[in-house]
């Protein structure tokens, strides 16, 4: 879906890609999707080869100094974002070497007025338009994708779903991993008892005090054990506040 930039109106997403019929893709569906089609948030798509200006719309070329593969041209990325990007927007390029996509990080991408995204091909983009644009360049893991538009996909899932109204139940939210530094805490439903295994004692107890105090121990012993850079962060920031 292709529409004029404006920054007025409900949060929106900007993705300048290769390829359009990408998108909204799995954003099209569940809470992402009908937020989308209430209207809470909005996304445009736009071709970056529409801004090339030969006849065969070429918007890579051979790397100075030689070596594998095609680099995306700096002229044709800087028409397409002069064209696209509105200003108070953040301006990002989905890179493996960009900083590394937290939660805190969505959280302030959804408190601005919303995002444009550049989904870099091939080698990569330029570096030129991208000292020229400021861009900030972000990851999404440690890992090489065929492109950007896989990454771009999975940071706009995490900052729709904390766009206002698109949750239905906030409180849900402030529980989620990462929220307060700790991993999520294990969750159960019925039968309470299924092939031999029960559901802790603790959560059928009715004790909501009690309730609340084994998931924090539970999310604090979890993230001990399978994240300890999040756990030295967290107990850090619990010795700081105490």
């Amino acid at each position: 879906m292709t529409t004029a930039a404006s920054a007025a109106g409900p949060w929106t997403a900007v993705a300048l890609t290769l390829f359009p019929e990408m998108f909204p893709g799995p954003l099209g569906h569940s809470l992402a999707g009908r937020a989308l089609e209430n209207g809470l948030w909005r996304l445009e798509a736009h071709d970056i080869r529409a801004f090339a200006t030969d006849r065969h719309r070429h918007v890579d070329d051979t790397p100075f100094g030689g070596g594998p593969g095609m680099v995306m041209r700096p002229d044709v990325i800087d028409r397409a974002i002069e064209a696209t990007h509105v200003a108070g927007r953040r301006l990002l390029y989905l890179s493996p070497r960009g900083r590394p996509l937290d939660q805190a990080m969505v959280r302030d991408l959804v408190a601005g007025p919303g995002v444009t995204l550049l989904c870099g091909r091939y080698e990569g983009v330029d570096e030129r338009v991208i000292e020229a644009r400021a861009m900030e360049e972000v990851s999404v893991g440690d890992y090489v994708l065929s492109g950007g538009e896989p990454a771009a996909i999975v940071l706009l899932d995490a900052c729709v779903r904390l766009v206002a109204g698109v949750m239905g139940n906030a409180e849900t939210a402030g529980q989620e991993s990462f929220e307060t530094g700790l991993l999520e805490h294990p969750h159960y439903t019925r039968p309470a008892d299924w092939q031999g295994r029960a559901v802790p004692e603790v959560l059928v107890s009715g004790h909501h005090e009690r309730v609340r105090q084994w998931r924090q121990a539970e999310a604090e012993r979890i993230t001990r054990q399978r994240r300890p850079d999040l756990w030295q962060r967290y107990a850090a920031a619990t010795r700081a506040a105490g």
